[in-house]
């Protein structure tokens, strides 16, 4: 059979609509719905929050004494071992003695020797001054033996205070600590001999309990510190390098309250080259987790500020146009809402701006999220 071309073109155009009308008639398969996805979420709080500043503190002793002898002579014997805690008053050296307890004996007898001569000098002085009054010797007579009685009175006295010196001496001999502390590396060793307030010194000693944590602020903190320093003593912490989240002082590892510092010096003039002004802290260390010469990171509480609202630092995530939080709606489903940030404080941050108490953030899980999704809590 054979066809027209127009019939033939006619034939194809009516197949090809047959074909469409039957492709739209084909029902269309449902899109899926989008997962739910699985999250951690907190509640927004409100609560009392400190008011902080942080810095890096440097450990330094409570008091330092170098101990140095005294007198001159040999180095007799060592009473304590290197790194030893030691007391006020405890034997630390023996110097020898035998010098300075000839050098007593010798003054001693000095002093005898003047005494008998002073006590001459005023027999004589009495006796001329009775012949004067009898006109049988001169006033020059007369004075000059009134001036030898008091030489001589002088003489004695000058005698006792040399053997006040010499037992001085004989007391330097005996080297004892001045404070209550723990004693440093050992300098000289017994058998050497030292000499009076010289190089080298003997030992060291630091005070450990209390003891002080140095740090610096920047001036534009000094009004802030000097305000709420004038109202009451001022909470300070410091923390370890190697144990970041636990004070220093606790009397434990573990549930333990912390033995918190104090504020006890500000200096009297701001550092000129760094803008900083200095400040010193005193902790009592009982525990002795604080060292001379260590570094820690130093937290000042100024003051607490009431009815913050406060989140989960973790819920906190950047943008574009700044920090937002995705907020779990009534619905289940997540908004993106921008926040304005405070300070943070052991991993909860301020909300200045954005949130309200009782809210639900998510705090786990953003990365899977956009506006709209649907979450499920996790527990």
């Amino acid at each position: 059979m054979s066809f027209h071309p127009k019939q033939l073109a006619l034939l194809l155009a009516s197949l090809v609509s047959l074909l469409a009308v039957a492709g739209c008639s084909r029902p269309q398969a449902a899109r899926p719905a989008p997962p739910i996805v699985p999250v951690r979420a907190a509640t927004v709080v409100q609560k009392s929050v400190p008011v902080q500043v942080r810095a890096i503190g440097n450990v330094e002793a409570y008091s330092t004494v170098s101990i140095k002898a005294q007198v001159s002579g040999e180095l007799t014997a060592v009473h304590f071992r290197e790194g030893q805690d030691v007391r006020k008053g405890q034997l630390l050296f023996s110097i020898a003695r035998r010098p300075f307890e000839v050098a007593l004996l010798q003054n001693q007898a000095n002093l005898a020797r003047d005494k008998a001569r002073a006590e001459n000098y005023r027999i004589q002085a009495q006796r001329y001054v009775k012949l004067f009054q009898e006109g049988v010797v001169s006033s020059q007579q007369r004075d000059q033996a009134v001036a030898d009685a008091d030489a001589g009175d002088a003489t004695v006295r000058a005698d006792e205070a040399a053997i006040e010196r010499a037992k001085l001496d004989l007391q330097y001999c005996s080297i004892s600590s001045p404070i209550d502390g723990r004693t440093g590396n050992l300098m000289v060793h017994p058998g050497n001999l030292v000499k009076a307030n010289d190089l080298p010194i003997l030992l060291v000693i630091n005070q450990l309990n209390p003891i002080y944590v140095n740090f610096a602020l920047p001036e534009r903190d000094l009004a802030e510190v000097k305000k709420y320093m004038a109202e009451g003593k001022l909470r300070v912490e410091a923390f370890l390098p190697d144990d970041p989240n636990r004070p220093a002082g606790g009397a434990g590892r573990q549930g333990a309250l912390p033995e918190l510092g104090t504020l006890s010096f500000v200096d009297n003039a701001v550092d000129k080259t760094t803008g900083t002004i200095r400040m010193k802290a005193t902790f009592a260390n009982q525990q002795r987790r604080l060292w001379p010469g260590q570094f820690v990171n130093v937290v000042l509480t100024l003051t607490a500020r009431p009815n913050a609202v406060v989140v989960p630092a973790p819920a906190l995530q950047s943008g574009q146009s700044g920090p937002f939080v995705f907020v779990v709606k009534a619905d289940s489903s997540v908004e993106s809402r921008p926040v304005v940030v405070g300070s943070t404080i052991q991993g909860e941050s301020v909300i200045e701006q954005g949130l309200k108490p009782g809210e639900t953030v998510v705090t786990d899980g953003q990365l899977r999220l956009v506006p709209g999704s649907k979450v499920r809590v996790k527990e």
